[in-house]
């Protein structure tokens, strides 16, 4: 074989090893990052992300490199995605959402794991306690799912000729029987009655809002998924073609024209999460590193769309919202 021919084999062989032989080479440690939403829904997010690397010493590009997986709101792609990161011989897994979580857990026993999750980590299996997580897995909960019951309140208070009230769930989210329980407890003692619709993809969205109308649901709880996250723009879009008053989560939600939002910050998770796997890069183990729990809330109403569905919001209720969108 000729001197160029040689060269020009090695230099394609090169360009063709995977992200992390590249760097395991250059002894810089490669961060696994699993999603269950679309990249394009997490660009805050990732950059949170990143500026929690940044606060323990870690920039990408300089001594970290990451490898992106995104499952696009698809719960069953999540196994897979998390094996193969695996197998790319990385030095910490972080994970979003519930099903990526505990996807990442049963991928791996060894690699340290970082998640930031919705829902109650201890009742997943994912953390034997908070304060000593044990095991190779450790995070953030964002108090995502935990929030129904408080959402379907507020709902309840700027809806209140509402009495049959929609709820949607994902039937893949990890914890769709919690919330559907919690909801309908909260419902009862509420004096209400909700109608639990499940939706997993494109055609179910669709078929479930025509559910909405044709029962007359005076309004909508939109439960937390990340599906749900991954296809906001959509389901704003039939919320208003349906005319129904519905809230989310997440306050991107409402920014998009929904009518309302209460949860916590996405973006401080994955800071959070970011610092977490930054300091397991530094020498820490999971065991010891305590579950945080965010503790900073967001109420936000879309006071446009609620003059275009006829809803006029209480003044009470306008001044006890962390951010009014006109």
């Amino acid at each position: 074989m000729r001197r160029r021919e040689f060269i020009t084999l090695i230099g394609g062989a090169t360009a063709a090893w995977p992200l992390a032989a590249r760097a395991q080479q250059s002894a810089v440690p490669v961060v696994g990052f699993l999603v269950a939403q679309s990249r394009d829904t997490l660009t805050d997010a990732i950059a949170a992300f990143h500026r929690g690397l940044n606060e323990t010493g870690y920039v990408e590009g300089q001594n970290v490199a990451i490898a992106y997986r995104f499952a696009d709101g698809q719960n069953d792609r999540l196994p897979a995605l998390a094996a193969e990161l695996v197998n790319q011989h990385i030095s910490v897994l972080f994970a979003g959402a519930n099903a990526g979580a505990l996807a990442a857990k049963a991928a791996t026993t060894t690699i340290p794991v970082v998640f930031s999750i919705g829902g109650d980590p201890v009742r997943l299996g994912l953390v034997a306690s908070l304060n000593q997580p044990g095991g190779n897995v450790t995070g953030v909960t964002v108090f995502a799912n935990q929030l129904e019951t408080k959402r379907l309140g507020l709902l309840h208070e700027l809806v209140p000729g509402a009495t049959v009230i929609a709820v949607l769930i994902n039937p893949s989210q990890p914890e769709a029987p919690v919330q559907a329980d919690k909801v309908t407890e909260a419902a009862r003692m509420l004096g209400l009655n909700v109608l639990v619709i499940h939706a997993g993809s494109e055609h179910e969205l669709d078929l479930a809002f025509a559910k909405c109308a044709q029962l007359r649901a005076g309004a909508l709880l939109v439960a937390a998924d990340p599906f749900f996250n991954s296809r906001r723009e959509r389901i704003v879009a039939l919320a208003a073609r349906h005319a129904i008053p519905a809230i989310y989560e997440w306050r991107d939600f409402v920014v998009l024209g929904g009518f309302a939002s209460y949860g916590t910050s996405l973006t401080d998770g994955f800071r959070q999460a970011g610092a977490h796997t930054g300091r397991i890069l530094k020498g820490a183990k999971p065991t010891e590193l305590p579950t945080v729990q965010t503790t900073k809330f967001e109420f936000v109403i879309n006071l446009k769309t609620a003059k275009a569905l006829g809803i006029e919001i209480a003044p009470m209720l306008s001044a006890r919202a962390d951010e009014v969108i006109e």
